[in-house]
């Protein structure tokens, strides 16, 4: 009696070898020496076959695999405690052969009869807003193409006075089915009709409006709510407004993506909006009262004596609303100290008179005191 190889060395597989490993070896030895790919040499294939399913039985499944590992080929043999028989019963059955199905044929999904129902696909569409849009939130009418049933047929695609026709080559399933004999049994494959393309029926007639489609495609005017706080590429979406689907599936939904308009006035730093005030020197000095914009309206700010440029006041709450929730970030107010230009000579004499009066040193509040003798040692001795 002729030894048997070792199944690990059948497989070309080490013995520490995955599942995924083992099964991958299978499959390339399997495509390599099936008989129907070997016609010329079909006996000896036969044999190197069936010890390539024979290894891959007792390798693929654990706890054979285990007895194998301990006992060897003498472990798979009845009277060892946990054996389950000889070596090569076929008690893998449906897994193995499943898999030797999908190995020559591909997966066979479990085929639907006739047409399903097919969701419609979602239509995204960009609307711009402006910032004050943003602050309050806004309406908008848009226009959108969308793919609808159409009404001439009632979305059957046939004339009217017309009905679609069962497909003769499938009755109505969308798949046919073809067999096929091999050494190991009957093999069935499921493949799209190809008279109906899947569909079950046939149309003699097609409508003349979708010309059988069975939809068509519309313009429509849809509006959207932009509630206030959005932001920039925000995603809203209105569910069932998009393309209707077919054969009764539901339809898609719409995409709104948000674009903000830049500002003429205002940038965002967050939910805070940031302006830049201008004001003259004199304002800055002696101090004044000020109206600036917001997004709200107009507010007045009052401006402290001695403002330097560059000094940031705060209007809580007059910056962007958080987006669904309460509360809105603040408007920072930006001062500038603007420096006459164009001066008259009576304004250049005036000013001259000033800085004989003020001094050469520019004068500092003591909180800056420090900040200027640093400067003062370091630039000027």
């Amino acid at each position: 009696m002729e030894k048997k190889r070792d199944y690990y060395e059948v497989l070309g597989v080490p013995r520490n070898a995955t599942a995924e490993e083992i099964k991958k070896a299978y499959r390339q030895l399997a495509r390599k020496y099936h008989p129907d790919v070997n016609p010329h040499n079909r006996q000896e294939a036969e044999e190197k076959f069936k010890e390539i399913l024979e290894a891959y039985e007792v390798l693929s499944d654990p706890q054979k695999r285990a007895l194998y590992d301990r006992y060897g080929h003498e472990g798979l043999k009845a009277g060892v405690p946990g054996s389950q028989g000889s070596g090569f019963t076929g008690s893998a059955g449906f897994d193995l052969f499943t898999d030797l199905f999908d190995l020559f044929f591909g997966p066979s999904p479990a085929s639907p009869r006739g047409p399903q129902p097919e969701r419609g696909k979602d239509i995204g569409i960009e609307v711009e807003v402006t910032l004050e849009e943003v602050a309050s939130g806004v309406h908008r009418e848009v226009t959108v193409s969308r793919i609808e049933t159409c009404s001439h047929c009632g979305g059957q695609g046939a004339a009217p006075g017309t009905r679609p026709r069962t497909c003769p080559t499938c009755e109505g399933k969308g798949e046919v089915r073809t067999s096929q004999s091999t050494l190991f049994g009957l093999f069935q494959t499921i493949r799209t009709c190809p008279q109906c393309e899947g569909k079950g029926f046939i149309i003699e007639r097609p409508c003349p409006v979708c010309r059988g489609r069975g939809q068509v495609e519309r313009k429509r005017q849809i509006t959207v709510y932009i509630p206030p706080g959005v932001e920039e590429g925000m995603a809203l979406r209105l569910a069932g407004r998009g393309h209707q689907g077919r054969f009764g599936g539901p339809p898609g939904d719409v995409y709104v993506y948000v674009k903000i308009k830049p500002h003429p006035v205002f940038q965002v730093e967050g939910k805070d909006v940031i302006c830049h005030i201008p004001i003259t020197m004199v304002q800055a000095a002696l101090g004044d009262q000020i109206e600036v914009p917001t997004l709200y309206g107009k507010e007045k700010l009052n401006i402290p004596p001695g403002t330097q440029s560059g000094t940031v006041f705060r209007l809580q709450g007059k910056g962007l609303p958080y987006f669904q929730s309460s509360g809105r970030g603040d408007q920072q107010v930006r001062i500038h100290v603007e420096t006459p230009v164009n001066l008259t000579e009576k304004q250049k004499e005036l000013l001259r008179e000033f800085g004989r009066l003020y001094g050469k040193e520019p004068k500092i509040n003591q909180d800056k005191e420090n900040l200027f003798k640093r400067l003062r040692d370091a630039f000027w001795g």
